[in-house]
């Protein structure tokens, strides 16, 4: 598949509008009810550190999509974990 460089940017915009906007339905719902009994601390923990270094990553090379979506990802998981773990010591 022979793609211009811009339609490759195109498509990591994209996939990070996406899979990032897919990650707010949680954080909006945890934020407004405070239930999180359903979440999973280890996975939280996993998840954000698999994300910073997604981030760590678009930095050094430079990609906006990974930086913009990690970023916001990122925010929006620590706040849920740190939304359970205060839960935890309530």
């Amino acid at each position: 598949m022979n793609l211009l460089p811009h339609q490759i940017e195109i498509i990591g915009y994209c996939a990070a509008f996406l899979t990032t906007i897919a990650f707010l339905p949680q954080a909006i719902q945890s934020w407004r009810t405070r239930d999180l009994s359903g979440i999973s601390v280890g996975m939280y923990s996993l998840f954000i550190a698999g994300v910073g270094l997604w981030l760590v990553y678009g930095l050094i090379i430079e990609k906006w999509p990974l930086i913009l979506a990690n970023a916001l990802t990122f925010a929006l998981a620590l706040s849920i974990l740190v939304l359970k773990l205060r839960s935890k010591v309530q």
